[in-house]
């Protein structure tokens, strides 16, 4: 396995896992929900985070990138609430 497959896989079990999170914190179900919410988080939490200047001072950044795409994919369902 290369690594930009590895990479991809990584990133969509990062996606699932922040969806999930994100799901019991505003409710929601399905894998292919979580996996859509947390790729979409991932991006938010990222951007959010970088301009904001938060850093979450954790030493593994698997937890790092976890908790940042799980913070976003809740704004991003908080927002399609608001909008829907």
């Amino acid at each position: 396995m290369d690594s930009q497959t590895r990479d991809l896989i990584v990133f969509a079990l990062i996606g699932i896992v922040a969806g999930f999170l994100a799901s019991l914190v505003v409710g929601g179900d399905g894998l292919i929900r979580y996996l859509i919410t947390g790729v979409i988080g991932a991006f938010v939490g990222g951007y959010l985070f970088k301009v904001l200047g938060i850093n979450l001072g954790i030493g593994n950044q698997l937890v790092t990138e976890v908790i940042t795409a799980a913070v976003g994919a809740i704004i991003v369902v908080i927002l399609a609430r608001l909008i829907a």
